[in-house]
């Protein structure tokens, strides 16, 4: 018996989590580049908090993890989610996250929106 979308129980994304080598190393980068503050701080576990009470971004140490490749081909471990960045200005976001420590894709499928790599090799774009 299917359920009908009135009866199902609430839900409420809490946020996304990313695996890294280093929870702490991954958390300061996405820190300095977005200016979220540190919630939680564990070891191996770091949540930042959104300003605005939206769904924070969290990183667990993960000691097999494997970086992705972007693009990946074949035999290539490939990205498993990538984070969507909403800037006014593309050249200043640019420096900013180059800055903070993210290194800028050498392949780049869009002319508006630019693919960036952190520490941990997660991909993630920044659009207008």
């Amino acid at each position: 018996m299917a359920h009908r979308m009135s009866e199902r129980p609430q839900m409420i994304l809490a946020g996304v989590v990313l695996d890294s080598p280093d929870a702490q190393e991954l958390a300061a980068f996405y820190q300095r580049l977005l200016g979220w503050n540190v919630v939680q701080d564990e070891p191996d576990w770091v949540k930042l908090g959104a300003p605005d009470a939206g769904p924070g971004l969290s990183f667990q140490t993960e000691p097999r993890y494997e970086r992705p490749v972007w693009p990946a081909g074949p035999d290539d471990p490939q990205m498993s989610v990538h984070l969507d960045i909403h800037v006014t200005d593309l050249d200043e976001a640019g420096a900013h996250a180059e800055k903070s420590g993210a290194i800028r894709a050498d392949y780049q499928p869009q002319e508006d929106v630019w693919v960036y790599l952190d520490p941990a090799g997660h991909p993630f774009c920044l659009f207008l």
